[in-house]
């Protein structure tokens, strides 16, 4: 079940929260290829807010290729997606590695040393 949760406190716009929230259950795997999101007025009535707001989470996760549209059924998420969400995680990925390099430079081990605690966890 997408759990979907709006900070009014946040700097994000609404619409941009919720795009975020969403794409990241995809990439992380918690929504599957084929698995129907909430209709665009479902989701706004529970949320509390415009449906223009929902639909604009929407198209723009359609526009990135994330879900699509079926007239008539609803929102899915996308089975054209597997390259995509291959690709967000790879960033993901790298935004990890940029980290850990940081922070081995930091403490003062060595590449070498990096990399043989990689080959040990790998």
């Amino acid at each position: 079940m997408l759990q979907i949760t709006i900070s009014n406190v946040s700097d994000k716009p609404i619409y941009q929260q919720i795009h975020t929230q969403i794409k990241g259950a995809i990439i992380s795997g918690s929504l599957t290829t084929g698995e129907p999101l909430p209709s665009i007025r479902a989701l706004a009535k529970d949320l509390r807010i415009s449906v223009i707001t929902t639909k604009r989470a929407y198209e723009e996760l359609e526009a990135e290729g994330f879900i699509q549209t079926v007239p008539g059924k609803g929102c899915f998420v996308s089975s054209k997606n597997t390259h995509i969400v291959k690709e967000e995680q790879r960033k993901e990925m790298e935004q990890m590695l940029i980290s850990t390099i940081d922070k081995a430079k930091n403490i003062g081990i060595t590449k070498d040393e990096l990399l043989e605690l990689i080959d040990i966890f790998y």
